[in-house]
């Protein structure tokens, strides 16, 4: 790997740059936090090759958002399935709109 390929990464929401210590020191929480939202499925960290959980950007701000809801009162099993929801909620309404965008280019020129 070159250095090119390691800067590369930095950008990278998805990379697993994050060991379980560090994670749960910027989320503030513990590391067993992080574990029981694995253990829900919410998110997959990935493995060192020593097996250690590592996790991406990406996943650290999913597991933000389940720290604020379980703050808030919510269970962890409600917490991880709303975020689901709302992930999916997202994800429809992006879907939506491209076909709005694909209807309003594709529609005939009204005619005076």
């Amino acid at each position: 790997m070159t250095s090119d390929d390691s800067y590369g990464r930095l950008d990278d929401d998805d990379y697993p740059a994050y060991t379980m210590g560090r994670a749960a020191d910027m989320l503030g929480t513990t590391q067993g936090f992080l574990r029981a939202i694995g253990e829900a499925r919410l998110i997959t960290p990935l493995r060192s090759e020593g097996g250690h959980r590592r996790y991406s950007r990406y996943q650290l701000r999913i597991a933000a958002r389940a720290r604020e809801l379980v703050d808030q009162g919510t269970p962890i099993e409600a917490a991880c399935r709303i975020i689901v929801l709302e992930d999916q909620l997202e994800e429809a309404q992006r879907i939506n709109a491209d076909y709005r965008r694909a209807a309003t280019s594709e529609a005939p020129p009204a005619s005076p």
